[in-house]
């Protein structure tokens, strides 16, 4: 049972990280709000096996780096509380990751959902 219970409790401080990234992150919510809109077409839109794990990995790929982002910042204020100009660095380098990733999940959302919203429109 200790396993389990060990299991539990991380699932429980993982849940408490999340929480906090979208109580305290502006962008992780409105990359959450797009992953949201993402995961909704998912389900309308008629995508094969592989457009489904495409997508799910991109929209993961982009909130982890955003987790990442907001822990590296926590954790550079709390080591260089004045702002110093490597922390700001590497500040601007994860916020650079975030913004490339965000871009080409972007790209994929659009080669995924264009050809079928084409069709649909097509249709019409």
């Amino acid at each position: 049972m200790k396993p389990l219970r060990r299991f539990a409790r991380s699932v429980r401080h993982a849940s408490r990280g999340i929480r906090l990234v979208l109580l305290f992150e502006q962008n992780f919510r409105i990359q959450m709000m797009i992953a949201l809109v993402a995961l909704i077409s998912f389900f309308l839109v008629p995508l094969v096996a592989w457009e489904r794990v495409t997508l799910l990995v991109v929209v993961a790929f982009v909130l982890v780096l955003e987790l990442l982002n907001s822990s590296i910042e926590r954790l550079l204020d709390l080591l260089k509380p004045r702002l110093d100009a490597y922390a700001g660095d590497v500040k601007d380098m994860m916020a650079g990751a975030v913004l490339i990733a965000s871009l080409c999940a972007i790209l994929v959302g659009f080669f995924i959902f264009w050809p079928h919203l084409a069709s649909m429109l097509a249709r019409k």
